[in-house]
């Protein structure tokens, strides 16, 4: 635990989940709220700068305000220290932002344990749920639960799915099968298989399809380029991906997709490429997208609107740990409300996308040089009692 303001409990990296932790509302998981202490060095690109222009500047998340009543009340602190707020931080100091921290939530649904060996597990990913700690989340990933509610540590993920994709997951146990596992993958002696939901009917036979693909990381998504009628190069990596149809219904098909390589957002841009993108693939199935960075400055702006300072003293920081409201009664019973946070009293922090669903694209199969790993089919890929026949063949 850490150090922080007085009267408080601060977490760090080094404090485990525990199956405490978790509160299910409505199908979903969520984290109980907690005090966390966030750690940060000073780059040379932020040397010169007060603390609270730094913050500012870097950390759009919150209002100015919000930082200036931070730094006087010892929630941002330099080296351990509290300083004022027209302090000028230096490189490589090390910076603490304590905050109570919301977790985004997860749907609900158990991570369920495939096969539990000496030195490989495999599990069920359910979707939504991130593999590892990642931005905002930390203790609902895979890792995080499966520590909590399992006692499983530590885990290397052999390979990673994007959280809203499910399906097999597989982990080392120790770090001799992780790097076994890692020089199989460098040789390109594991076959992967994924099943998809796709609109339309796909075309029959093995279709392969051939493209680069380009992540942009500010818009979350990746595009496919090929040669264009003057010859210009693509700028995107070299991808392959094998698809064959399985069954369809008229509407939907369901479709066996092999990527030979591994890039971002693979199977879905090279689905889309094709003309029958994953039917609920918000990413890939209109051009009518927001990006990720339109997104975020909504996100920013709900969060200024939420923020409400405790005081109109800013001296005053006595008591920040819990405050007395009648905004959410059951928020109180189930967690603290701290004054200073900018997402209570709600569990799920501000600009969370409530309406959030699976994606339509599932993990059944890893195999390798000697070993297979399967994951049974999800309900959505069963189309008709032929399908279900088809699958299970």
């Amino acid at each position: 635990m850490a150090a922080g303001p007085a009267g408080i409990v601060w977490q760090t990296p080094a404090n485990p989940p525990e199956r405490q932790d978790y509160i299910f509302r409505d199908g979903r998981r969520y984290v109980r709220p907690y005090y966390f202490e966030f750690i940060s060095h000073v780059k040379n690109r932020w040397a010169g700068k007060t603390i609270v222009d730094l913050f500012t500047d870097e950390f759009k998340g919150r209002p100015r305000e919000y930082y200036v009543h931070a730094v006087k009340c010892g929630r941002l602190q330099v080296d351990d220290q509290k300083v004022h707020a027209d302090y000028v931080v230096q490189s490589s100091q090390k910076i603490s932002h304590f905050l109570h921290r919301h977790e985004p939530p997860v749907l609900g649904g158990d991570i369920t344990i495939l096969q539990n060996e000496a030195d490989v597990v495999t599990v069920w990913k359910p979707a939504s749920v991130p593999v590892h700690p990642c931005g905002q989340y930390r203790k609902n990933t895979v890792v995080g639960i499966l520590q909590a509610e399992h006692g499983l540590v530590p885990l290397f993920p052999v390979h990673r799915l994007d959280r809203l994709v499910s399906g097999l997951l597989i982990f080392a146990k120790n770090a001799d099968k992780a790097e076994s596992f890692r020089q199989q993958i460098e040789a390109s002696l594991l076959q992967k298989e994924y099943v998809a939901k796709v609109v339309g009917v796909f075309p029959d036979g093995e279709q392969t399809v051939n493209a680069n693909v380009h992540f942009n990381a500010r818009e979350g998504r990746s595009t496919a380029e090929v040669c264009d009628d003057d010859g210009k190069a693509p700028i995107g990596k070299q991808a392959c991906t094998k698809f064959q149809r399985i069954c369809t219904d008229g509407t939907h098909s369901i479709v066996l997709c092999k990527p030979v390589t591994g890039r971002t957002h693979q199977i879905r841009v090279h689905l889309k490429h094709i003309g029958y993108p994953i039917a609920n693939d918000e990413v890939y199935l209109s051009e009518n997208f927001s990006p990720r960075s339109s997104k975020g400055t909504r996100i920013n702006r709900a969060t200024t609107l939420a923020c409400s300072l405790p005081s109109s003293d800013p001296e005053s920081c006595a008591d920040l740990g819990n405050k007395d409201t009648n905004k959410d009664t059951e928020a109180n019973e189930e967690f603290s409300i701290d004054m200073m946070c900018t997402n209570c009293p709600n569990l799920a922090p501000v600009g969370y996308d409530a309406d959030e669903e699976a994606l339509w694209l599932h993990c059944v199969r890893y195999t390798g040089p000697d070993w297979s790993y399967e994951c049974p089919y999800p309900d959505w890929a069963f189309l008709d009692n032929l399908s279900r026949k088809k699958l299970k063949s």
